[in-house]
């Protein structure tokens, strides 16, 4: 009986329904957050804005660790949170299968999870998963290319980091715009670059030397592998679109200044202030969000630039 207590009270619901929604207990709320790696920028502006957020409701602090993109890493972090009692955990998971056994843990701990970004794979219990409809970002890289290309086009297609949710969605979503007229819609080079701006630098080097004839276009499923792939370009003298995803403001920039072709906006402010505010409401008042919630990505260009979440931080 007490160690079923222990775990109502971490949820928080049984606190509110116990003590009312004026008492301390019942309002404050320890929240872990968890993302991949604070070594790419993308995650650090997702930390951010759910701190910016828990904030705003107030009454919320955040347990903040960093995966340092070690699945060990961020499963340690995880069992911390669950050791430490936390009321629930907002996670990006660095692998969708790798990571299940840690959520697993956390789900049969009674510690909400909500997923945000990238989802795991196999977890019964997952309160929500929050994030950009990853396969229609990867497809609004597909059409762009054919917009851009009508008659036909070879590609280069930069992949993300293997067993990631975002890079498998992504890789999908341009396929399956592309796979339907292979016969114009040629890939000459497809490989990964880990999701690294120096990856996606070396990996084009390498492929553009390897190719008889410079492609058309290199599609890649992040902006540092675009940038990676756009200072290779300029280096050699070769203007080809580049097309990125995520819409971090020096990509931003990048596509004002005519370097980058495109990026992909996927509003990951948005989904951690999502994700922030279902979580609160669960924990506070046991309102269950929708399990699944996707922002649907667009592409940025030149022309429509001002639609771009971070255009305020462009410098």
């Amino acid at each position: 009986m007490v160690n079923k207590l222990k775990k109502l009270l971490v949820s928080g619901v049984f606190a509110a329904s116990l003590l009312g929604s004026g008492s301390a207990l019942a309002q404050d709320l320890e929240i872990a957050t968890s993302m991949p790696s604070f070594g790419f920028p993308f995650f650090v502006h997702m930390q951010k804005e759910l701190e910016t957020e828990a904030n705003a409701i107030g009454g919320i602090s955040l347990m903040v660790s960093d995966g340092q993109n070690q699945t060990p890493k961020q499963t340690g972090d995880v069992e911390a949170a669950i050791i430490k009692g936390v009321s629930g955990l907002i996670i990006s998971p660095i692998d969708a299968v790798a990571m299940a056994p840690a959520l697993q843990q956390a789900v049969d701990s009674s510690v909400p999870v909500i997923t945000i970004d990238r989802r795991v794979e196999g977890v019964p219990g997952i309160l929500a998963h929050i994030g950009a409809d990853n396969v229609k970002g990867g497809e609004a890289q597909g059409n762009l290319i054919v917009k851009l290309f009508p008659d036909g086009a070879t590609i280069v297609n930069l992949q993300g980091q293997p067993g990631s949710s975002p890079a498998i969605d992504r890789n999908k979503g341009v396929h399956n715009v592309l796979d339907g007229m292979s016969d114009k819609y040629k890939f000459v080079a497809e490989q990964t670059a880990n999701f690294a701006r120096e990856e996606g630098a070396s990996v084009t080097e390498a492929i553009l030397a390897g190719l008889d004839s410079k492609p058309d276009v290199i599609v890649a499923a992040n902006d540092d592998m675009a940038l990676g792939a756009l200072q290779v370009a300029q280096e050699q003298g070769i203007n080809i679109p580049i097309i990125g995803f995520d819409a971090l403001p020096e990509a931003l920039a990048s596509v004002r200044d005519g370097g980058l072709a495109a990026t992909i906006e996927q509003f990951p402010g948005g989904q951690s202030r999502t994700a922030v505010q279902a979580m609160t409401k669960f924990l506070r008042e046991g309102t269950k969000p929708e399990p699944l919630i996707l922002l649907t990505p667009i592409a940025i260009t030149k022309d429509n630039i001002a639609e771009a979440e971070r255009l305020g931080e462009v410098q």
